[in-house]
């Protein structure tokens, strides 16, 4: 196959949409299809390239959360686009709108991924207080883009459900967003303190991730001054100095930082428990990272996050914005060490099942036969 994606920026290490799509396109490039894609970045051989768009200050902000909205140029997409079996959108945004009408005229079967969940853009444009504000997110979001589409990939059975309690009519594809096979567990020259108990938290620096939670569970915890965390991420510097400012109550500040997916690595493998705070998560591939490393997560049990479905342990979650809660499952898993070390056992062996190889043989279907259905469409429509 031929398969352009369409994303506003690809290559941003920072963006868990960019990176996901990198992993998507190096996992199709090496199953032998040819796959392009249209986003904003540097040469390179199947890529096509458009500048970035200026939206004042929503540019801004997309670039607090590592994101950059894309130009939209005729004459790029065409040549991106031409020749192409099918192409693939990752985001409902103005750049993605305007390339799918250009496919359609072109006669070009089109896919979609559901990434942006509603209510995440609701946190970051502030209106996460107002009511039905994720209802109405759903709906505008329908209206602009996925009403267009038959075939649609969901990270997981939780936005799947979701889309279809929101009136979603395409046919749903569940697949993960997938873990990279160097997230295992490995021996490392550690570099944490062996001196501490060292906590890790990977994610945006960003309102709904909820990092204050974990910051505020570790002034409750027994162990308080033998805990260091570790927030590694990164966001506007105004969350990072709220964050910083919270965490000069602790006996040990934590450790704000992002980091290259070999340090990540190597920093999961050096911690002792993993948590995750988010209330809104649409998979959340960090906490499978940390899980397929062996690290024993503890998960906010929230009702807008999949996350949940990663835990198997009743001391493996704990009870949304409930930081007493949080820092007594802490305290559980610093008492039990050996049963901490076991059940990493079966966390690891749990994350195999979600490497981004399966994932990958599962969105090859997936284009298939959004292709086959676009043929049927076409002769008998």
């Amino acid at each position: 196959m031929v398969i352009t994606f369409v994303v506003d920026n690809c290559l941003d290490p920072k963006n868990g949409t960019s990176m996901t799509a990198y992993r998507f396109i190096e996992g199709l490039r090496a199953r032998g299809h040819e796959v392009r894609t249209l986003t904003i970045g540097d040469a390179a051989p199947d890529n096509y390239f458009v500048e970035e768009a200026q939206y004042g200050f929503i540019s801004e902000i997309g670039h607090w959360h590592g994101f950059r909205f894309a130009k939209f140029d005729e004459k790029t997409v065409r040549r991106a686009l031409e020749g192409s079996d099918i192409v693939h959108f990752l985001l409902p945004l103005p750049f993605e709108i305007r390339v799918y009408h250009l496919a359609r005229k072109m006669g070009i079967p089109c896919s979609a991924a559901f990434h942006m969940q509603p209510e995440n853009a609701s946190h970051i444009i502030h209106i996460d207080k107002v009511p039905k504000s994720g209802d109405a997110i759903y709906k505008l979001l329908y209206q602009m883009f996925y009403k267009n589409f038959r075939h649609i990939h969901c990270p997981s059975h939780f936005i799947a459900q979701e889309m279809k309690d929101h009136g979603y009519d395409a046919k749903l594809y569940v697949i993960s967003n997938g873990v990279d096979e160097h997230f295992r567990p490995t021996e490392v020259e550690k570099c944490t303190d062996p001196e501490k108990f060292n906590i890790l938290m990977v994610g945006r620096l960003s309102p709904e991730k909820r990092q204050e939670v974990l910051i505020e569970a570790v002034q409750y915890s027994k162990y308080a001054d033998k805990i260091q965390i570790y927030l590694a991420g990164a966001g506007s510097q105004m969350r990072e100095r709220h964050l910083r400012k919270l965490g000069e109550a602790l006996s040990n500040p934590p450790i704000i930082e992002f980091y290259s997916q070999e340090d990540l690595v190597r920093l999961i493998n050096s911690c002792d428990l993993y948590t995750h705070t988010a209330t809104v998560e649409i998979e959340a591939i960090s906490c499978l990272e940390a899980l397929s490393c062996g690290l024993v997560p503890v998960i906010c049990d929230a009702p807008k996050s999949a996350t949940v479905q990663f835990a198997l342990d009743e001391n493996s979650l704990f009870r949304a914005d409930d930081p007493k809660d949080l820092a007594a499952k802490i305290d559980y898993w610093i008492e039990h060490p050996q049963e901490k070390a076991l059940l990493g056992q079966r966390y690891a062996k749990f994350g195999d099942g979600f490497r981004v190889s399966e994932s990958v043989k599962k969105a090859e279907f997936f284009f298939w036969e959004t292709i086959r259905d676009h043929k049927k469409e076409k002769q008998y429509g």
